[in-house]
């Protein structure tokens, strides 16, 4: 049994691939009989971030960070996320000696860059500089690995990611019936790094769906009077919306993994995005999706898909596998 102390700067009540994910590892190493805790957002007063006021900047010192730490008293640490809590519990860590290791969930630089003039190139660097200590920079595809490292990222390891195949499942196959126009649907953060456009701009032959919450949503609604916004859903509402979809569309060329990919093949709905990282090693070259740079012809051909092949693909992302590889990366603080 070890103490294990996660710090994130992505807390409920966010809902994204960040917070799933460190979620459900935790719940899977405390299956294991692990004890872990958290400092997160929840534990200081907080200010909304410039453009995106749905994450919060926590307000602490990096004595706040370090009482908390000791409070908990870890035998292994891992800095989840850049935010001001990661930089001062890095702080902590590189003043005392003590390893631990980190991970890179998000494209932090192109985001930055699609919401301001800072070049991706300066915020890479500081990256960079965040994660040099880090006995392990955890990332979730290979695609991901060999960016990093063509950037001068060291100690680049994999950590794959699952889904929780029993909310994530299909109907049975004798139930599925599909009636009326074929629905084709996104769901994750509505935000403009997510290029969600370049899915409401294409001429298909159906209805389109989007399911999430976000900055841009009621733009987006503005601007797309004929898409159906479904806002933000529970784990089990969202799964019933991927059963009753056609096709997942997954427009963004910046995400790391991109989890719901994975949640909707579970359900047994075939995806359409670009080849692109994210997609390249979550789908492939697997008859589970089509990758295709002309989106609208990726959508159109994953019609053609069978869900079986969808949920047979998801089986291998599960959380058992995905914490073992988590918790083989992790390093003692002394």
């Amino acid at each position: 049994m070890e103490r294990i102390l996660i710090v994130t700067d992505a807390w409920l009540p966010q809902v994204n691939g960040v917070v799933k994910t460190l979620q459900n590892t935790a719940a899977e190493l405390e299956r294991q009989g692990h004890v872990v805790g958290f400092i997160t957002p929840q534990d200081f007063h907080t200010l909304p971030c410039p453009t995106y006021p749905d994450i919060r900047l926590s307000l602490c010192s990096k004595g706040m960070v370090r009482r908390r730490i000791d409070a908990f008293a870890p035998d292994a640490l891992h800095i989840a996320t850049e935010g001001p809590l990661g930089w001062a519990a890095r702080s902590v860590a590189v003043d005392r000696g003590w390893q631990f290791t980190t991970a890179y969930h998000t494209r932090f630089p192109e985001y930055v860059a699609s919401r301001s003039p800072v070049p991706a190139d300066w915020s890479y660097a500081l990256l960079r500089r965040f994660h040099a200590p880090s006995a392990a920079v955890m990332v979730p595809t290979h695609s991901i690995i060999r960016d990093l490292e063509a950037r001068r990222f060291a100690n680049v390891v994999h950590w794959s990611r699952g889904v929780d195949h029993d909310i994530f499942s299909p109907e049975p196959a004798a139930s599925r019936r599909f009636a009326g126009p074929p629905v084709f649907l996104y769901a994750g953060r509505v935000a403009v790094e997510k290029n969600i456009e370049a899915f409401l701009e294409l001429d298909l032959p159906g209805e389109k769906w989007v399911a999430g919450g976000g900055p841009s949503l009621a733009t987006l609604r503005r601007r797309y009077p004929d898409a159906h916004f479904l806002g933000m859903k529970t784990h089990a509402e969202l799964a019933d919306i991927y059963r009753q979809a056609r096709v997942f569309v997954f427009p963004s060329r910046t995400d790391t993994f991109g989890l719901v990919l994975v949640e909707a093949m579970a359900c047994g709905l075939p995806v359409a995005a670009y080849p692109v990282p994210g997609p390249l090693d979550v789908v492939g070259r697997s008859a589970a999706g089509v990758l295709d740079d002309d989106l609208g012809a990726a959508c159109r051909r994953a019609l053609e898909l069978r869900p079986e092949d969808a949920i047979q693909h998801a089986a291998q992302f599960n959380w058992p596998a995905a914490t073992a590889q988590f918790r083989k990366a992790l390093v003692s603080t002394r």
